[in-house]
């Protein structure tokens, strides 16, 4: 992977992995799949992090047959970094990030909603091992034609109903997360692709005049 691939793709796994951390420390309610890890460490045990570890292990095997192609494991490191990132962000700011009121509540998860959404975007554009949820998300834009929008939304109520499986935090950050996960990667996508592209380009052309002396 090249250094213009591996920037965004780490950078942009940070940054999802904070907006994932907010919307759970916002106490309104998080992500469907984020309520299914949150739930299943509650009542199983293990972190927010190991889980989606294990999710995302199983998931990888269910994209392999439903893409008719080899188990894609590079996306366990994208998972196991994303893990990492959800409990190192967690252990910082579960201190800090205590909100007891309504207002700061919605201000928690509204960051973290859109935090997401941007880090999303940078690192699906790095093009290198999706998470297998993201993976999932193309898989179904490609199968179907549906854009991301929808894609992503068909995702988060299979999760949802996962999550009242396992009592996962279910609120109206789950509710906001489901109307606007979607519109705000959507939203983000095309900026994101257009300045990655704009660097590739100024990267290469750079890298073309240091070979021409």
């Amino acid at each position: 992977m090249s250094k213009t691939n591996f920037i965004p793709y780490v950078t942009g796994i940070m940054i999802l992995t904070l907006g994932c951390s907010l919307t759970i420390l916002s106490d309104l309610g998080t992500s469907p799949f984020d309520a299914l890890l949150v739930g299943l460490s509650m009542q199983v045990g293990l972190t927010v992090g190991s889980w989606e570890f294990i999710i995302a292990a199983i998931m990888i095997i269910f994209n392999a047959s439903l893409n008719k192609q080899r188990p894609e494991v590079w996306g366990l490191l994208t998972a196991f970094i994303t893990g990492l990132g959800i409990d190192l962000w967690l252990f910082l700011l579960q201190t800090v990030i205590q909100p007891e009121h309504m207002f700061p509540k919605l201000i928690c998860v509204s960051m973290g909603l859109t935090v997401l959404g941007l880090g999303t975007a940078i690192y699906l554009h790095a093009n290198f091992a999706p998470i297998p949820v993201d993976r999932l998300m193309l898989i179904i834009q490609d199968l179907t034609g549906m854009n991301i929008l929808f894609s992503k939304t068909l995702i988060y109520l299979f999760f949802l109903g996962m999550a009242f499986m396992f009592n996962g935090p279910i609120g109206i950050g789950t509710l906001l997360t489901v109307c606007l996960g979607g519109p705000i990667l959507n939203y983000f996508s095309p900026l994101i692709g257009k300045r990655l592209s704009a660097i590739t380009s100024s990267v290469n052309n750079d890298e073309g005049n240091n070979h021409s002396y």
